[in-house]
């Protein structure tokens, strides 16, 4: 290890002149959350026994929603910052339009992925289990409930969630440079109504919004109040005391409560009363219990890796890093993936180590992808600096 450390600098500290170091850790467990949220859309699916939401309250929804807060106001701030506001809200309602527009190109390619699976294969069951029986039944209909973001396939809640974020940020964004805490506490206040009330979206052809955008935003806007907080120097060290020890604790809290769920004997240990207050843990509006299992999580996380830490240059972190430098395309590509893994699976062999190998090639699958997308991003970058050499010639 140490040869390695010492054949070039760290890439984490690598900048260039007016901009602060790019925070690969950010990358790094955005495109762990992306390797996550592909093995966990497989159904019955042994390898997602290792994926974060088997060890705690929290799963790898809430590490890229946070991460996205994060990265927003990292983004957008600093161009708020130079270039003023409203040419950083059209970069942000830009980059909106562009989330929006992938996430209706994405459910036409999963729904005309799955019908066709299902007539193929005489298996009517996956339009069902994707969530596209409304589609099946009036698709004309279904088709313009999903322009509007209400009529949703199963595991493509988190892009419309985004837009929505996306869409509200230009205002989060200028509250946050003018009254940061004022706006935290907005923002916690609305979690707290939505929770409450109940309050949510609609969805199509019924029920509510999975990720309720009211609750969800809660978090978002936490990343990027923690962003604003810290100047945009994801390098300043966080403080550790008798709070590191208090979060460890309610992570092996947590960890037992979801052992339990497996186990009658470390459930029965579960006092009833506790189990009244605490359950249903509910996703969809972001249950409190949840939201403080990742603050906890991401608190020693941060304490644990800096940005400089050993393991963002080893060989094995690059391909993660590369997913999470691409993130819209690679959650596309995983939720694609996913259905056909889960398609395999189901029509050919379930055993488990044919869901570890599907598991394995489809993660190798988007890192081949997210090296494609770097390969061709840095030609453009080299013909862009070619072009004005070549018309001064």
């Amino acid at each position: 290890m140490s040869s390695t450390a010492a054949a070039g600098p760290n890439p984490a500290l690598l900048t260039t002149a007016g901009k602060p170091p790019r925070d690969y850790r950010l990358d790094f467990f955005r495109g762990l959350a992306l390797f996550f949220i592909f093995v966990d859309h497989i159904p019955n699916n042994v390898a997602s026994w290792v994926t974060v939401r088997n060890f705690g309250l929290s799963d790898a929804t809430e590490i890229f929603i946070f991460i996205s807060g994060y990265s927003a106001m990292l983004a957008y701030g600093i161009s708020m910052e130079r270039k003023g506001f409203l040419f950083a809200s059209a970069q942000v309602l830009r980059r909106c339009w562009q989330i929006y527009i992938a996430h209706v190109f994405l459910v036409t390619l999963f729904i005309g992925h799955v019908i066709y699976v299902g007539q193929r294969y005489n298996n009517p069951m996956f339009a069902d289990e994707m969530g596209l029986s409304a589609f099946v039944a009036e698709p004309h209909t279904a088709l313009m409930q999903a322009l509007l973001l209400k009529f949703k396939p199963v595991n493509l809640d988190v892009l419309p969630l985004y837009v929505v974020l996306l869409a509200i940020f230009p205002a989060i964004l200028w509250s946050l440079k003018h009254r940061p805490v004022m706006t935290l506490a907005g923002s916690a206040a609305v979690y707290a109504f939505a929770n409450y009330f109940n309050v949510n979206l609609p969805g199509y052809p019924d029920g509510v919004w999975f990720f309720n955008p009211f609750a969800w935003q809660f978090l978002f806007v936490i990343g990027a109040f923690l962003c604003r907080v810290r100047d945009f120097r994801p390098s300043k060290r966080l403080p550790v005391g008798p709070s590191a020890a208090f979060a460890a604790v309610y992570l092996l809290f947590s960890l037992f409560l979801v052992a339990s769920w497996s186990n009658p004997t470390l459930a029965a240990m579960v006092p009833r009363g506790l189990a009244k207050v605490i359950y249903p843990i509910d996703k969809t509006n972001l249950d409190l219990l949840r939201l403080f299992h990742f603050l906890c999580l991401a608190y020693l996380v941060v304490i644990a890796v800096r940005i400089d830490a050993p393991f963002l240059r080893w060989p094995v972190s690059k391909p993660v890093i590369l997913c999470g430098q691409h993130s819209l395309q690679i959650f596309c590509l995983g939720a694609l993936l996913s259905f056909l893994g889960h398609f395999f699976l189901t029509e050919f062999n379930s055993t488990w180590i044919a869901q570890i190998s599907v598991s394995a090639t489809g993660i190798v699958v988007m890192i081949l992808f997210a090296g494609l997308l770097t390969w061709y991003r840095k030609q453009e970058a080299a013909a862009r600096t070619a072009a004005p050499r070549t018309s001064s010639t």
